[in-house]
């Protein structure tokens, strides 16, 4: 029986009708299951509540608009930011596009830098590498300390007037390191430079609080918080969505059309072109309640436990080089002498344990860390110590096949 929200275990596994049992679910870092709750409230948005928003004067289109409205306060609420700061998205990856089109697009210029670090993923790559190109622009990168953490000490040695922009990434996908939001904006804004932190692996372990980090923008998607595909949020400081011209035109997003001109919205809905996933806000919404209702502090603690147990289980293997430092954040990466990832998955996958194998969208990583690839562990709200001990057995056998 699934529990009550307000006497909820921290396993909840029975919250996830799409996890049969015995089967251990390791790939949360790349998409988390839904519990529950959420299918209810997807549901329930299609199949009892369903209308469009914003341009309805019947009720229910009324009664939807507030309810979307809604998953945007309660998006602001759960990040410490306000409603007109929370732009409704695909998913992080558009998000990082937005700015890198409206902000970067109309900021930069010749002879200006950017400033990543060697950890991204490669949607935190590669737009700024397309807005840099198209400006005439540079870009740097950081390097990581000996434990595999973004190294804030060369950050603020290598940064200059020259660098307008900074983008980084609060919880690593592959490593699960964590970097100090705070630290790292202070050094951005110590040069004038505009910071972005890619929020994707943190908001589901940690509390985020973006006015207490002081970062311009932050960014993440809803499917890693145990929501809905398709949609996703960008946050960003009020006065710089305010300059920022639209990403995309089209209905929703205007003022005022007429063949000679027009005017746009203000933000957030100047960038909200077109009909929005409205149950997919719906979706979220259900997501943020329901780890709200946990308790950040606990999923943070006991994903830390099932990480350190698996890099202890895993370090007694022979052959097993274990990636990130102690602490991270829900995340275990290894590799085996000799074994290539996907076989390690797929030996893992008969076993039933579902892993992530390959570069995971961080080929710039990989190269530093003198691989091709890695096999990668990622845990939830849903797994618990049973889980280390079948990825474990089945890394067990893997040694036993390659021998």
């Amino acid at each position: 029986m699934t529990t009550t929200l307000d006497q909820r275990p921290l396993d909840t596994v029975a919250d996830f009708p799409a996890i049969p049992d015995g089967w251990a679910y390791l790939d949360t870092a790349a998409t988390s299951q839904k519990p529950q709750a959420v299918i209810d409230a997807i549901a329930r948005g299609y199949g009892e509540t369903y209308a469009t928003v914003h341009r309805g004067v019947y009720q229910r289109s009324a009664d939807m608009t507030l309810a979307y409205e809604a998953a945007r306060n309660r998006v602001a609420s759960f990040i410490g930011g306000s409603a007109d700061e929370i732009v409704f998205v695909r998913g992080a990856t558009e998000g990082i596009n937005l700015v890198a089109h409206s902000w970067i697009a109309q900021q930069l210029k010749a002879g200006d830098r950017i400033l990543l670090s060697q950890l991204e993923h490669h949607s935190n790559i590669v737009p700024w590498q397309i807005a840099a190109e198209r400006a005439g622009a540079a870009i740097d990168v950081i390097p990581l300390t000996e434990d595999h953490r973004i190294d804030l000490d060369a950050m603020a040695a290598m940064i200059t007037p020259a660098h307008k922009f900074v983008a980084l990434a609060h919880v690593s996908n592959v490593l699960g390191s964590v970097l100090d939001a705070t630290k790292a904006t202070e050094i951005a804004h110590s040069v004038g430079a505009k910071i972005l932190i890619d929020g994707c692996q943190a908001v589901p372990r940690m509390a985020v609080d973006v006015a207490a980090i002081g970062c311009d923008f932050y960014v993440f998607s809803g499917h890693k918080l145990y929501g809905p595909t398709g949609i996703g949020v960008l946050w960003g400081r009020a006065e710089l969505l305010e300059a920022m011209p639209p990403y995309q035109g089209g209905g929703s997003m205007i003022d005022r059309v007429t063949f000679e001109r027009s005017t746009y919205a203000p933000a957030p809905t100047r960038f909200e072109a077109g009909t929005p996933h409205i149950v997919g806000a719906l979706g979220l919404h259900a997501a943020i309640d329901y780890v709200d209702a946990i308790g950040l502090e606990r999923i943070h603690a006991h994903e830390a436990a099932l990480v350190a147990d698996t890099r202890t289980a895993l370090a007694h293997l022979n052959s097993v080089r274990v990636f990130g430092p102690a602490d991270s954040a829900g995340i275990v990466s290894f590799a085996m002498e000799g074994v290539h990832p996907h076989d390690i998955g797929t030996i893992l996958d008969e076993s039933r344990v579902a892993i992530r194998a390959g570069h995971h969208c961080a080929q710039p990583l990989m190269a530093s860390l003198g691989v091709e690839a890695t096999a990668r562990a990622s845990f939830g709200v849903y797994n618990g110590p049973r889980d280390v001990e079948a990825l474990v057995a089945g890394m067990e056998r893997v040694k036993r096949i390659f021998g």
